[in-house]
């Protein structure tokens, strides 16, 4: 019997060891100690032992790694005279292709730039281009008060400079129609008309404002432009570029001057899939830029957001689930000028068989408008005007309204509190909040939630992803457009302070020299030509305050005065002084109201009253000279008595009459 010898990995296991291939004789004596720490040798044919490098530099190798002579090292012979210019040629390809503006030939032309709003706020968009021959003026916007402005609806910009420059200005040019770019044109056009320039939409938006500010001789004014077509203005040559942004037309400026080329984006984001597929003129960026553009001007609203603003068709798949959840009325509220975000909600609506009620005369007016010019294509007959609202089951109800942003007199505000005509809340209701609060009205926003709340609807707002996006380019929307136009100078336009400076950061990451970068404020005058960006001055702006309910301007110290009142409170006295004797006939009247508690109110008037009594003893003879002067008097000493005891400056005044 053959004796079997067991198998280890199909090998037959003797006495011998299989060491990387090699036999081990088992009896050979172990290695000397001088040995030990000897490296170990290579194969002939492995380059490597247990995967580390070969380092033994004595041992001769051929050409094939199999041992031998060892390779002699490469050494790169002359490099051409052909390849050096080849060399040569492509970095100047590709300096001029990343530094286009360097074909701009030098001159000594200088064009000045001058934001008088939208600088350091958000909103009140309006600036001027000039040079030593022609003005034109770039938008015309409105921005909202802030909470201590009682009373004041709007403010509009101050058009003092305008008035400065109004012989040299030849033009109003419009990039697009939001409030806060067209919404102050008609209180310029009641002091100054310039022929306005700017696209169908745009300027039958101000058309009806002209209409309801009576102003309606002013249309003849008009000039409706095409876009990708340039237009002559004073020595200005003037190109409108399609842009996407929240409403319909919007457009970046192609601004050709003696000194070189200007790019003004105006208020956009790049979305590549448009409600009405109408994206962006990236074309016509990329080729100003590749003719060489001298100064980039660009909106930094979003200019803090990582990443990609959203299409504005994520918004129609978010209102897919609202509208699919609401059981009873679905109200709707948005900017009014949104007319995509409204076009998709009408939309949804006509798709769940809901007639379209349109409240609030703005919104009224601005799909009426688009309907008119053929942007929005809704029959007449899914309309229903607001008193016809009872007559409809509440399912079968879209009401499109204004008051996102908590106006007081907005129509979804006057729901809110019960007050509107046709609209009484119901639980059943649903109502859609479309839209952020713009800054400075998160006050007044929250206050709207807070009364929807109560009236016990179902409020959509911030609880659902893309009920709102935004309509400006966040920073790799910025990057696409500082690459595509590749200025010599920047200046990041529209926003607060800290957006631009943000935006400038951006600016320099694509390779804009940071010396040719300035952050503007409202009123500074940048000159800018091929050589320079600096800013040379500083001109008067500021606002003017706007009551809504009757177009009208309130004057700055009454909106002073409006404040005081609401801090400080106020003090009324009115007493009666005889002629002869110069003392006090009667009592004292004192009236104070913000100032001190009701139940105080009466040992504080008599603390008064005993100031004025000690005054009028202890009074010179001039100081009782008229009443006007006894007025001043007691208005001082009060003022002071106050200030000491209640640590307020109210409103005093002082009556007094002679007898």
């Amino acid at each position: 019997m053959i004796e079997e010898k067991p198998e280890i990995n199909g090998n037959v296991k003797t006495d011998t060891k299989v060491v990387n291939g090699n036999i081990e004789n088992p009896k050979r004596k172990p290695q000397q100690k001088k040995n030990q720490h000897k490296k170990p040798e290579q194969n002939k044919n492995s380059k490597t032992i247990g995967n580390k490098p070969n380092h033994n530099k004595n041992k001769k190798t051929n050409r094939n790694g199999g041992g031998g002579r060892r390779a002699k090292k490469f050494v790169s012979g002359p490099m051409s005279e052909a390849m050096k210019a080849s060399i040569l040629e492509n970095m100047e390809v590709n300096d001029l292709r990343m530094n286009p503006w360097k074909q701009i030939e030098n001159n000594n032309h200088k064009i000045r730039f001058t934001p008088l709003g939208g600088l350091g706020e958000i909103g009140g968009n309006i600036a001027v281009m000039e040079d030593d021959e022609t003005a034109f003026i770039i938008d015309v916007g409105m921005s909202f008060p802030d909470e201590t402005m009682h009373g004041v609806d709007i403010l509009v910009p101050d058009f003092s400079y305008l008035h400065a420059i109004k012989e040299k200005i030849v033009a109003v040019v419009i990039t697009h129609a939001h409030e806060d770019h067209i919404g102050a044109v008609p209180y310029l056009y009641k002091e100054l008309q310039f022929p306005i320039w700017g696209t169908p939409l745009a300027l039958a938006m101000i058309e009806n404002k002209f209409q309801e500010h009576g102003l309606m001789e002013h249309v003849n004014k008009f000039n409706y432009v095409t876009k990708r077509k340039q237009y002559q203005i004073g020595s200005f040559k003037i190109e409108w570029m399609h842009n996407t942004h929240s409403i319909i037309d919007a457009c970046s400026l192609a601004i050709e001057s003696k000194a070189g080329t200007f790019i003004h984006t105006a208020d956009f984001k790049v979305d590549h899939t448009p409600i009405d597929n109408q994206t962006m003129d990236l074309q016509r960026l990329a080729y100003y830029g590749s003719k060489g553009v001298l100064c980039l001007f660009s909106d930094s609203t979003n200019s803090h957001n990582p990443g990609f603003t959203k299409s504005e068709a994520v918004v129609g798949k978010t209102f897919d689930r609202l509208f699919a959840l609401a059981t009873g009325r679905v109200i709707m509220s948005t900017f009014s000028s949104n007319t995509h975000r409204v076009f998709q909600a009408m939309e949804r609506g006509i798709e769940a068989g809901r007639k379209i009620c349109v409240i609030g005369r703005s919104m009224e007016r601005n799909i009426e408008t688009t309907r008119r010019l053929g942007y929005v294509d809704l029959n007449d007959r899914h309309f229903i005007e607001s008193h016809e609202i009872p007559k409809y089951p509440d399912d079968k109800l879209l009401i499109v309204t204004t008051g996102s942003q908590g106006e007081m007199m907005a129509a979804l505000s006057r729901m809110a509190t019960n007050e509107h005509r046709h609209v009484k809340l119901k639980p059943s209701d649903t109502i859609i909040i479309s839209a952020h609060a713009i800054p400075g009205n998160e006050s007044s926003v929250s206050s709207l939630m807070n009364k929807l709340v109560k009236a016990g609807v179902t409020v959509r707002y911030k609880d659902f992803e893309n009920i709102h996006v935004s309509g400006h380019a966040a920073q790799e929307e910025q990057k696409l457009i500082l690459r595509l136009v590749q200025p010599k100078f920047f200046l990041p336009v529209h926003g607060e302070y800290n957006h631009i400076f943000k935006h400038s950061k951006t600016a320099i990451e694509c390779g804009v020299n940071p010396r040719n970068i300035l952050l503007m404020s409202d009123g500074d005058q940048i000159e800018i030509t091929t050589k320079y960006l600096k800013k040379v001055k500083t001109v008067k702006t500021g606002k003017s305050y706007i009551d809504n309910q009757n177009n009208k301007e309130i004057k700055a110290d009454i909106i002073e005065s409006r404040q005081k009142l609401s801090q400080e409170g106020i003090v009324n006295i009115a007493m009666q002084i005889s002629k002869d004797t110069k003392k006090l006939i009667g009592k004292v009247v004192i009236n104070s109201s913000g100032l001190v508690p009701q139940k105080e109110s009466k040992r504080f008037s008599n603390e008064i009253e005993n100031i004025i009594d000690t005054f009028l003893v202890n009074a010179e003879e001039k100081q009782l000279a008229s009443s006007n002067t006894i007025q001043k008097e007691i208005s001082g000493i009060v003022r002071k008595f106050i200030v000491r005891t209640k640590k307020r400056y109210p409103i005093i005044n002082t009556i007094v009459f002679f007898s």
